[in-house]
């Protein structure tokens, strides 16, 4: 695949994204929400064009993020919640393999959405923690409160692309990205 095609795959996957990363269900008090799909077309950029580009995708979907407004507390913080929590979900690419068979790209997508669960864990233990209710402990808040969204759109999104014609969709576009 050229650089040019790569690169702009990559440009309308990460506008993709962020637009639906925009179409949110609900939304937590620290951050945090369920959203139609935006972890998985990051996931398919990874997928589709390797996870290079695919982290990529990511990290430019999260530090497209800050121009919405996000909050953050420290730099680091923000570097966890978002560049890495969302590149982490280009690592789908490392998955794209016959071993993998049919369940490649939900495998791939599965533990991406795994790398980005620990981004976010990770974030909620150091810097959130304090939001805590008294006797919980910090690592239990931090898995609660992440799984609460995260968890949701993993599942919505398997369902979505278990469904045939979507399957069929997204292989065609597979096919027909790598044969142009």
């Amino acid at each position: 695949m050229s650089k040019t095609k790569l690169l702009t795959v990559g440009a309308i996957c990460a506008a993709m994204a962020f637009v639906l990363n925009q179409i949110t269900i609900g939304g937590l008090p620290q951050g945090g929400s369920t959203t139609l799909g935006s972890m998985l077309v990051i996931a398919l950029a990874g997928y589709w064009l390797g996870p290079l580009y695919g982290i990529l995708v990511g990290i430019t979907v999260g530090l497209l993020d800050t121009i919405t407004g996000v909050w953050f507390v420290h730099p680091i913080q923000y570097l966890l919640d978002y560049p890495i929590a969302y590149g982490a979900l280009g690592i789908s690419g490392f998955f794209k393999s016959d071993k993998f068979g049919k369940y490649a790209l939900h495998i791939g997508y599965t533990l991406g959405v795994l790398a980005r669960f620990l981004s976010v864990f990770l974030a909620g233990i150091i810097f959130w923690g304090h939001f805590a209710p008294e006797g919980q402990p910090v690592a239990l808040y931090s898995l609660l409160y992440n799984s609460t969204y995260i968890v949701p759109e993993l599942i919505f999104s398997l369902i979505l692309i278990s469904i045939p014609t979507i399957k069929i969709t997204l292989d065609r576009l597979s096919t027909t990205l790598h044969n142009t």
